[in-house]
C-alpha cells in the first residue's frame, strides 16, 4: 500500500474511533444529565453585551481551554470529539496534513475571560486533541467583559448565572446598599425573578404610602433596601431557625427563598390565605420538601397518609391559629405577591393573570419536588 494511502487509511480509522468515543460520551450524558456540548459563542456574546474587540495576534492556546465555537458547536463534543455528522474525509485530510511536513495555518479564536471559542478551525482543534497535543497556534481576538469567566464557569451553566448576577447587581446596586447580602443562586434564570419581586415590593409600598396620604414615594434604592430588610432577610432568618439548609446541602439561601416564595403563593391560592409569615412559610415548606432521599420519602409518605385520611383542611406544619389569622387577612383583602404583580402589570386587580406569572416562578426544583408542590 502506498505511503499516502496508508496515512489516509490510518486517519480514517482514527476518525471512526473518535466518533465512537463521542457517541459513548453523548450516551453517558443522557444517562447522567451531564452537558458534553460545546458552548455557542453567539449565546455568550449576546449575554455579555459587548461589541469591543482587541486583536492579540498569534499565540499558543491551551486546547483544554477551548470551550465553544462560533458556528459548529453541535458538530463536536466539549472535548472536540467528532460527532457522526462531521465529514470523515475532511477530518482525515486535516489529520494527514498534521503528520506531513506541510503543517496547517493557525486557527482563529475569540478569547472571553479565561476561555476560547473557535472562530475558524474546529477540525484542526479536533484533530490536535485526537493526537494528544496540549496547545495549538491561534490568532486570538479578545472580547473584553466585566464578568471574569473561568473554565469552571462552563460546567452546569455557571457562566450564565455569573452574567445574570452581574446584571442584577448593576440593576439593583445591592452590593453598595447591603454589601453583606450574600445572594447567590445555583440555577440560571433566578435573578430576573428576584428583580420582579423588588419591583412588586416597590409598587405595593408606594400604594400603601398613597393610601396613608403621604407624598413620599420609595425611590428604587429605597425599594431595594426595603425589600431586602423586610421581605428577603426575614425569610432567610427563618430558614436558619428551621435549619432548612441541612435538607438542601447543595442549595443556597437565595435558592430556598424563591422556592418558599412560590410555595407560599401556592398555599395562598389553594387555601384562600393571605401571605404566610416567614416562619409559617418555612415550616409548611419543610413538611414536604428535601433533597435528601430518605427525608423526601418520609414526607411523601406522611402527605399520602394525610390525604388518604382526608386531613388536608389546612397545610401541614401550620397551626390552627396561624391558619385562621391568614384566612381572615385574605378575606380583608390582603394580596399575595402574584396578585400584586398581576395588578401592577395590568393596572387593576385581576387574579386571573396569576397563571401567566407562574411558569417563571417554578424555580427549578427537582421533578420529585415539583410533584409534591402540585399535589
Amino acid at each position: 500500500m502506498p505511503a499516502t494511502q496508508a496515512v489516509q487509511y490510518e486517519s480514517l480509522e482514527k476518525y471512526r474511533r473518535n466518533v465512537g468515543k463521542a457517541q459513548i460520551a453523548d450516551l453517558m450524558a443522557k444517562i447522567t444529565g451531564a452537558n458534553v456540548d460545546l458552548v455557542s459563542y453567539d449565546e455568550v456574546a449576546r449575554r455579555i453585551k459587548t461589541r469591543q474587540q482587541i486583536e492579540m495576534g498569534t499565540q499558543m492556546v491551551p486546547l483544554d481551554k477551548i470551550v465553544g465555537s462560533v458556528g459548529r458547536y453541535r458538530d463536536f463534543t466539549r472535548t472536540f470529539l467528532p460527532r457522526p455528522g462531521v465529514n470523515p474525509e475532511r477530518w482525515a485530510r486535516v489529520d494527514a496534513v498534521m503528520h506531513s511536513l506541510e503543517g496547517y495555518p493557525p486557527i482563529e479564536v475569540y478569547k472571553v475571560g479565561d476561555v476560547y471559542f473557535v472562530r475558524d478551525g474546529n477540525h484542526r482543534v479536533s484533530v490536535a486533541r485526537a493526537n494528544g497535543l496540549t496547545h495549538i497556534e491561534a490568532y486570538v481576538t479578545e472580547i473584553p467583559t466585566e464578568v471574569p469567566l473561568q473554565m469552571e464557569d462552563f460546567e452546569r451553566d455557571q457562566w450564565i448565572i455569573k452574567i445574570e448576577r452581574s446584571e442584577f447587581l448593576k440593576e439593583t446596586g445591592l452590593d453598595e446598599i447591603r454589601p453583606e447580602h450574600g445572594i447567590e443562586f445555583t440555577e440560571p434564570g433566578r435573578y430576573q425573578i428576584l428583580l420582579r419581586h423588588i419591583q412588586v415590593h416597590q409598587y405595593l409600598r408606594n400604594l400603601d404610602l398613597e393610601r396613608a396620604g403621604s407624598e413620599h414615594r420609595l425611590s428604587w434604592d429605597e425599594a431595594v433596601a426595603s425589600w431586602y430588610d423586610n421581605i428577603y432577610l426575614p425569610v432567610v432568618d427563618a430558614i436558619h431557625r428551621h435549619k432548612l439548609l441541612e435538607s438542601f446541602p447543595n442549595r443556597t439561601e437565595a435558592d430556598l427563598y424563591l422556592w418558599i416564595a412560590f410555595h407560599r403563593e401556592q398555599l395562598a391560592r389553594q387555601y384562600e390565605l393571605a401571605p404566610l409569615s416567614p416562619d409559617a412559610a418555612v415550616s409548611t415548606f419543610a413538611e414536604f420538601h428535601s433533597e435528601r432521599p430518605f427525608e423526601l420519602a418520609v414526607r411523601t409518605l406522611k402527605f399520602g397518609l394525610r390525604k388518604a385520611l382526608g386531613d388536608l383542611d389546612k397545610p401541614l406544619g401550620m397551626s390552627d391559629a396561624e391558619f385562621s389569622e391568614s384566612r381572615a387577612r385574605h378575606a380583608a383583602g390582603e394580596r399575595t405577591l402574584f396578585e400584586a404583580e398581576s395588578e401592577a402589570q395590568s393596572g387593576k386587580p385581576d387574579n386571573d393573570n396569576v397563571d401567566d406569572i407562574q411558569p417563571d416562578a417554578d424555580v427549578g426544583v427537582s421533578d420529585a419536588e415539583t410533584l409534591q408542590m402540585t399535589a
